[in-house]
C-alpha cells in the first residue's frame, strides 16, 4: 500500500480516521492500537525511496494522524474538538470571572501552591495539592462525559464552562509539577 492510497480527505474527522464512534468516551487501548497501525502504514520512513509526491503525502498523513491522536487521547482537547465539530467557536480569551465560586477557588488554590515552598514539608504539601488538582480535574472530566452523554445538548455553554475549568486545572497541575521539580532539585532528590 502506498501513501497515496492511504490519503485521508482533510474534511475527515478525527474519529473517522481511527474508526471510532464520535463520542467523548474513547476506548484508549483501541485508539492506541489503531494509532500504531496507522503510523506503521504511513510513516515517512516507509517511503524513503518513493516519489517526492508520495513522501510529501506520507508526511502530511503522519502529521494528520499525530494531531488526531493527540486530540482524541486528551479529554480537554477531545471535548473542545467535539464542540467544534458541532459548530461551536471557542473564545480562549474568555475568563471564568462569571463564576464567582470558581474564581475564589482559583485564588485559593494559587495561594496554597505559592505557600508550599515556605512550609515545613514542601514536597508533602505539594503532593496534597497535586492530589486535589487531579481529583478536581477528574470530577470535571466525569461531568463533561455526562454532559456529552445526554441526548439533548442544546446548551453548549455548560460544556464550554467545564472545559475552561479543566484547562485551569491542567495549567495549575503544570505549575505544581514545575514547582515539584524545583523543590526536588533544591533538596538534591533529582
Amino acid at each position: 500500500m502506498n501513501a497515496v492510497s492511504m490519503s485521508y480527505d482533510l474534511s475527515t474527522n478525527y474519529f473517522e480516521i481511527f474508526a471510532l464512534p464520535r463520542s467523548y468516551s474513547v476506548d484508549r487501548a483501541m485508539l492506541d492500537e489503531r494509532y500504531r497501525k496507522l503510523q506503521q502504514t504511513v510513516h515517512p520512513d516507509r517511503f524513503a525511496t518513493a516519489t517526492d509526491q508520495e513522501r510529501r503525502i506520507s508526511m502530511q498523513q503522519t502529521a494528520l494522524i499525530n494531531e488526531a491522536y493527540e486530540t482524541l487521547k486528551d479529554p480537554v482537547l477531545r471535548g473542545r474538538y467535539l464542540l467544534e465539530l458541532d459548530g461551536h467557536v471557542f473564545e480562549d480569551n474568555r475568563s471564568m470571572t462569571g463564576d464567582p465560586a470558581f474564581l475564589m477557588e482559583q485564588i485559593e488554590l494559587r495561594e496554597a501552591l505559592a505557600e508550599v515552598r515556605g512550609g515545613p514539608s514542601p514536597l508533602e504539601a505539594l503532593g496534597r495539592q497535586l492530589e486535589l488538582i487531579t481529583s478536581r480535574f477528574s470530577a470535571l472530566d466525569d461531568e463533561l462525559s455526562s454532559w456529552f452523554g445526554q441526548p439533548d445538548r442544546s446548551f453548549p455553554d455548560v460544556a464550554v464552562g467545564i472545559i475552561h475549568k479543566m484547562q485551569f486545572y491542567r495549567r495549575l497541575e503544570q505549575e505544581a509539577l514545575e514547582l515539584e521539580f524545583d523543590l526536588e532539585d533544591q533538596t538534591g532528590l533529582v
